[in-house]
């Protein structure tokens, strides 16, 4: 593999890994109130949430980074329906005949989400990541017969309409889903688009100038919102606005995302080594930890199972969150191999059944 693709790989693997760590500490319920008071573990949890919020961001950039180039395959599209199906459905009966969910919780409704998850957004990156790999032949075709100029033109309209307008306009926009579906996913796959095409010439100049967007888009978030949040503390006001620039579309969120990404697609990193052979070994596999985290039941279970807290000091608070998604990352990884493992078994004894 190219030294680039390794590098690529190893983000996917840390970009699944902030998933995992933003899930932590929703679903653990230790971020805090931005608009009460907040204890230390409180604005550690934020800080570790502000460096990892970029995450679905980082994950879209390198699917549209390949994306753009790629021939559109309507197996890739069956493949995935069936891989998540496989977690909604068989994570389901399990939790139930272990007794972890009562069979009451089987309401009509909820066995929509598990036998239609992608029309019931069981999974909502799922569903917008789906629809936009449908758009993908159509968008492809158009950034490569357009002109550098009118994709840039194109790209600065589509982030000023749907990301810059919400990140500086104190309103709640009635277009605005803070990131959560395919428009968005449309948009950052037409910004990796033009990054694959022509780059970007301030990241060009210098390995280091990726990390220094990071780092700035972070604290240009942390920001934000302490001003924000100072603001609704003194005045009552702009509550709905405390949190925004945790939204995926939020402009500093994009700009962290693609520093984050650059610094990544800079890297040199040898393919011959044992390490990258690691990593393009357990890369592929990640999906399969979102899947598993994120099943309808499971999301809420999990938390519980790892002794979610916010007592102890700040390096206990910090270990005990890495433990966590270490944990959930390495065990999601393994049953995603033995899901790869079925499936390929069960093709096999398929294609050879049909030659019969």
């Amino acid at each position: 593999m190219k030294k680039r693709v390794v590098s690529m790989e190893l983000l996917r693997i840390i970009a699944m890994m902030m998933v995992v760590m933003l899930h932590y500490l929703g679903k653990g319920k230790l971020l805090e109130p931005l608009t009460g008071e907040i204890s230390v573990n409180g604005y550690t949890a934020w800080v570790i949430e502000s460096f990892s919020i970029v995450a679905v961001n980082v994950y879209m950039l390198i699917s549209g980074y390949f994306l753009v180039n790629s021939r559109f395959r309507i197996s890739r599209v069956i493949e995935l329906v069936c891989q998540v199906l496989f977690y909604t459905i068989l994570v389901e009966v399990v939790l139930v005949a272990l007794g972890f969910v009562g069979k009451d919780v089987l309401t009509l409704n909820r066995l929509l989400e598990i036998v239609f998850p992608l029309q019931m957004e069981h999974y909502w990156f799922i569903t917008a990541y789906i629809i936009m790999y449908l758009f993908s032949p159509i968008l492809s075709t158009a950034v490569q017969n357009m002109e550098q100029k009118q994709l840039r033109n194109v790209i600065l309209l589509l982030l000023v309409f749907f990301s810059l307008s919400k990140s500086v306009l104190p309103v709640q926009l009635m277009i605005d889903r803070k990131g959560y579906d395919c428009i968005w996913f449309i948009c950052v796959f037409l910004v990796a688009a033009y990054i694959r095409r022509y780059g970007l010439s301030y990241f060009e100049k210098g390995k280091n100038r990726g990390w220094i967007c990071y780092v700035a888009g972070i604290l240009g978030i942390m920001a934000v919102t302490l001003v924000v949040r100072f603001v609704y503390l003194k005045t009552g006001s702009l509550d709905h606005f405390v949190g925004s620039a945790f939204h995926y579309n939020h402009i500093f969120n994009l700009l962290a995302a693609v520093g984050l990404f650059y610094a990544f697609l800079r890297m040199d990193i040898p393919a011959d080594k044992l390490m990258s052979k690691l990593i393009c070994r357990v890369a592929p596999y990640t999906l399969g930890v979102y899947l598993l985290h994120e099943q309808i039941d499971m999301r809420n279970l999990w938390p519980g199972w790892l002794g979610v807290s916010s007592e102890g000091n700040v390096l206990l608070f910090a270990g005990r969150a890495l433990f966590a998604v270490l944990t959930v990352f390495v065990v999601g990884i393994l049953v995603d191999m033995l899901r790869m493992t079925v499936f390929q078994l069960v093709t096999k004894r398929f294609v050879n059944d049909s030659k019969k």
